[in-house]
């Protein structure tokens, strides 16, 4: 199980979860929730983010489709930065802080492995 960012019911919520037979089973408020996701997209963040602030990592091995900076330019916390496909889902990954672009490792059409550093920002 880990923990994951949701959009429900017009709320961002951080709840527990666990992907099972192509469903994301999550509990929240007293309920335990079943999403199918075997299609569609998602907003997603990098678990590693809280451990090294401004550093986006790819989620998952995917490929980038979008990328929506470049290297100096300034970006606010929660700016999209990086749009990737996995697993027939697209991870919109966020920043984490406001700050400025210090790297810009991929590009659109790369094919990305697990925890590789896709975006670096820092505090401007």
């Amino acid at each position: 199980m880990r923990w994951i960012d949701i959009e429900w019911q017009g709320k961002r919520l951080r709840v527990p979860a666990l992907k099972h037979h192509g469903r994301l089973w999550f509990h929240w408020q007293g309920f335990t929730h079943a999403v199918d996701v075997s299609g569609g997209s998602k907003r997603v963040g990098s678990e590693k983010a809280k451990a090294n602030p401004g550093v986006i990592t790819a989620p998952m091995p995917g490929k980038v489709t979008r990328v929506s900076v470049k290297k100096d330019e300034p970006v606010n916390k929660g700016q999209a930065l990086v749009v990737m496909e996995a697993m027939k889902m697209e991870y919109t990954l966020e920043a984490d802080r406001d700050g400025k672009v210090s790297e810009v490792n991929v590009q659109p059409g790369m094919q990305v492995g697990l925890g590789e550093v896709l975006v670096r920002v820092v505090e401007a």
